[in-house]
């Protein structure tokens, strides 16, 4: 149960660092200076668009028996581990919505607009069809993407300059590998093979 929770906050924090969505938290705290309307907006959105993306996993997930759910699950570990790899950059239409609705509605409209087809959001999918607790995993991944973007909006410009992103992009795609592995050997498992 615990792995339900944990293994998607430590996937998503790692995954999420350098991410366009961190980058979009960093233009949102330069802006508008206002850290907790911001840091509420990344909540309220990220619940709302990791539930989504959480009830998918577990609906695709019922359709499949599990030695064919965990080839497939190895198979998109594997391709977001590489997708994790190739840097983001902010796209100048998720920023362009700003100061039209205060700190809080922006942050809200622009993060849930940024996440949707993330590879965050992907992620989540792929971790809420592979662990049986769906909150769980839903409350994980939402945990990550605040333990990446909180201290970016509070610490501004210094956090940002300061992390080694190609280092951290690369654990991350080395997080998505192990699960891939690990989702390998839970197919072989249950085809009999092991």
């Amino acid at each position: 149960m615990l792995d339900s929770l944990l293994v998607p906050t430590a996937i998503v924090a790692l995954a999420e660092i350098g991410d366009k969505t961190q980058l979009l938290a960093l233009i949102l705290a330069a802006r508008f200076r206002k850290p907790w309307p911001i840091i509420a907006g990344i909540v309220a959105a990220t619940l709302a668009n990791h539930a989504a993306a959480g009830a998918v996993g577990a609906w695709f997930g019922s359709f499949f028996t599990n030695a064919t759910l965990h080839w497939i699950l190895a198979a998109s570990f594997t391709a977001t581990a590489l997708w994790t790899l190739v840097p983001d950059k902010m796209d100048d239409d998720e920023a362009s919505t700003a100061r039209k609705f205060g700190p809080f509605l922006t942050t809200l409209i622009a993060f849930f607009l940024a996440e949707m087809g993330d590879k965050t959001q992907v992620a989540t999918v792929m971790l809420a069809a592979q662990y049986p607790d769906l909150w769980l995993v839903i409350i994980g991944t939402t945990a990550g993407m605040l333990i990446a973007n909180v201290p970016v909006v509070l610490a501004g410009n210094f956090a940002a300059d300061k992390l080694p992103l190609t280092l951290i992009r690369r654990l991350a795609a080395a997080a998505f590998f192990v699960l891939a592995i690990v989702a390998v050997y839970k197919a072989m498992q249950s085809s009999g093979w092991v």
